[in-house]
């Protein structure tokens, strides 16, 4: 699944290079906001603060590190329980964003992943993904976009859906614009759905993103575009 990756022990943990990026001489100094200075600027839009725009050998990029929220934030912000390497979320996340590129779906090609243990039980962790240049996200757009639009990204969603393609946390946030382009952004959690499992999955993935138009734009606004949207969604095949 996806192109061939490298992994490589550092001093600091280990990372795993995407395809693209085995000869850029990464090293787990590239997942500490510090050693970017002056370079790395804050992504103010969605998130938890965790994540900066970076760039190296001329490529725009994004670092984010790995933060939990709710109530578990409170006693482990930053670590994860370590089971096993094959489980370490940012590692995941990478290979599966170099399957979903090899099924030329609208994604960021990772640059690279690392995890860290801070003691024998629990990890930190990071990714760097190319960033996508002049796109604004979802939640920007959604008084301006035109009708067709939404109706273009409904297709979106049911070619990522049709391909199996699970979204953690579809929101507003997560799904960037560019021109008449979509992109979904930050797979963390996201999964590979058998087709012999139940499909409720893809219902409940709409609905958060429902949730999330009603947040940042009032009812008015979602009901607005939802119509429109779910045409676009359940007139897209496979075959598109």
């Amino acid at each position: 699944m996806g192109g061939v990756v490298h992994r490589v022990e550092t001093r600091y943990g280990v990372c795993l290079i995407g395809s693209g990026y085995t000869d850029a001489g990464i090293t787990s100094d590239w997942f500490q906001p510090d050693y970017w200075g002056g370079r790395a600027r804050p992504v103010t839009s969605g998130g938890r603060g965790s994540a900066w725009f970076v760039e190296a050998a001329g490529t725009p990029m994004v670092l984010r590190r790995y933060l939990r929220g709710g109530m578990a934030a409170k006693l482990l912000r930053s670590s994860y329980l370590y089971t096993s390497e094959d489980r370490v979320r940012s590692f995941a996340e990478l290979r599966l964003l170099e399957h979903l590129i090899d099924l030329q779906l609208p994604v960021p090609a990772p640059v690279a992943a690392w995890y860290g243990k801070t003691s024998g039980a629990y990890y930190q962790a990071g990714i760097i993904i190319e960033r996508i240049a002049d796109a604004v996200p979802l939640a920007d757009l959604i008084d301006t976009l035109a009708l067709d639009g939404w109706a273009a990204l409904g297709s979106l969603l049911r070619r990522f859906h049709d391909a199996g393609v699970k979204h953690a946390d579809l929101n507003c946030y997560n799904i960037l614009v560019r021109q008449k382009e979509f992109y979904l952004i930050d797979f963390d959690k996201g999964q590979l759905m058998g087709a012999g499992r139940s499909q409720q999955w893809k219902a409940a993935s709409l609905e958060r993103l429902a949730r999330s138009l009603r947040k940042v734009a009032g009812a008015a606004a979602q009901q607005r575009v939802w119509d429109t949207m779910m045409a676009g969604y359940e007139r897209s095949t496979t075959s598109e």
